[in-house]
């Protein structure tokens, strides 16, 4: 019988600060802790990334990609804008029923970090990539002003996020899409699948 194949160093040390980062936060876990939880020597983290800095964006890059495969593929469910829009209230659904839910790694880190270092740098590349998918999106489905809605429906998506951490109910996301569609349907476009 084959065995299978052992991770990377740079794998199990971005396994360990996903896993520790995110649950606890990238300032109170040291390094010391996520190269004991990946079971590497120290230099492996220096030569896989050079700083604990480049860990937290490798970390939060890949948090990034993750969501962006999901949020991708509740949304092929639908086959036209408004749908695929409200789907995005879905992904947050079942991101919120994780028993390790504890709100969104983008806002955590950002919070707890410098101005303009790669936490900041990375929530900026996810909240243009959110925006810019949701502007897409209403441009696509006709929204007479897309800018406006757009920013109507990112504060829903934080604000569904921030509640579901903050009074730890998954309904937030149920609420959040309840009020989007009130929102398309008073700009003149009725969800549909």
């Amino acid at each position: 019988m084959s065995e299978t194949p052992r991770p990377s160093a740079r794998e199990r040390l971005l396994q360990a600060a996903d896993e520790l980062f995110y649950a606890e936060g990238i300032h109170t876990v040291g390094i010391d802790r996520v190269i004991e939880h990946a079971g590497v020597a120290k230099a492996s983290l220096y030569s896989c990334f050079g700083s604990k800095d480049e860990l937290v964006r490798a970390y939060l890059m890949r948090r990034h990609e993750r969501r962006v495969q999901r949020m991708t593929a509740v949304m092929a469910e639908h086959s036209v804008p408004t749908g695929k829009l409200l789907a995005i209230f879905d992904y947050l659904a079942d991101a919120y029923r994780d028993p390790g839910f504890r709100g969104c790694a983008f806002m955590n880190a950002n919070a707890e970090s410098a101005p303009g270092g790669p936490a900041e740098q990375v929530a900026d590349l996810d909240r243009g990539w959110v925006r810019s998918l949701i502007h897409g999106l209403l441009v696509e489905a006709g929204a007479t002003d897309p800018d406006l809605l757009t920013r109507q429906l990112v504060l829903l998506f934080d604000g569904a996020t921030v509640s579901a951490r903050l009074d730890r109910r998954v309904e937030a996301a149920v609420t959040g899409k309840a009020t989007a569609q009130t929102l398309l349907a008073s700009a003149g476009l009725p969800a549909t699948r």
